[in-house]
């Protein structure tokens, strides 16, 4: 793949896009189809730079119209497609994973600072948890008082976790608010606003 190919706005390939649905379907499952079948207006994912967008239809009219060059990106970053072609979920992308998300837990305030560190979830944090999730199931993390905290998956089961010790890691940290924080000058990159 040539330098000016890597920086053009593009539809997804077949491979892309199977490899992208089937990340963001640990998370949201069929509800993919609600980021795509809209009432509002039309949206699309776009590939550029490695990272997949979603955007307005009307907004990637618009940057057609920007040269490659100068286009940062557009709408909502989803994640990368890493140097090995496997993709990446972002926290830019939390919004709407917690919109659809078919699995969640939620995390006591105390659990929280630890968890917005970068830490796994402890069973003495756990406040709820969404019944019958399984186990290395992709799931949301919220506070009590429902707020998106970041995305990780479940160690255990749902059933699994109520014979656990406080100490036992109940679902493992992949992305959290925090990292807007920690990480500002990489996701800087993300954003379009």
């Amino acid at each position: 793949e040539s330098l000016a190919d890597s920086c053009t706005m593009r539809p997804l390939t077949e491979e892309e896009t199977t490899t992208f649905f089937e990340k963001l379907a640990k998370y949201i499952g069929r509800n993919i189809r609600f980021l795509l079948d809209r009432k509002d207006e039309n949206y699309c994912f776009r590939l550029h730079k490695d990272r997949v967008y979603y955007a307005s239809e009307k907004l990637v009219r618009k940057a057609q119209s920007v040269p490659r060059e100068n286009l940062g990106c557009l709408g909502t970053c989803f994640g990368k497609f890493t140097k090995s072609k496997k993709f990446r979920l972002e926290i830019t992308c939390l919004e709407y994973l917690a919109r659809f998300a078919l699995y969640k837990i939620w995390i006591k305030p105390a659990g929280v600072m630890s968890y917005l560190y970068g830490n796994h979830v402890l069973k003495a944090h756990l406040g709820r948890i969404t019944e019958n999730t399984p186990k290395h199931q992709g799931v949301v993390f919220l506070s009590m008082s429902d707020v998106p905290l970041g995305f990780g998956v479940a160690a255990y089961s749902t059933k699994e976790c109520r014979k656990l010790e406080g100490t036992a890691i109940v679902a493992f940290h992949q992305a959290d608010v925090g990292q807007y924080l920690r990480n500002e000058d990489d996701l800087a990159a993300y954003s379009s606003g």
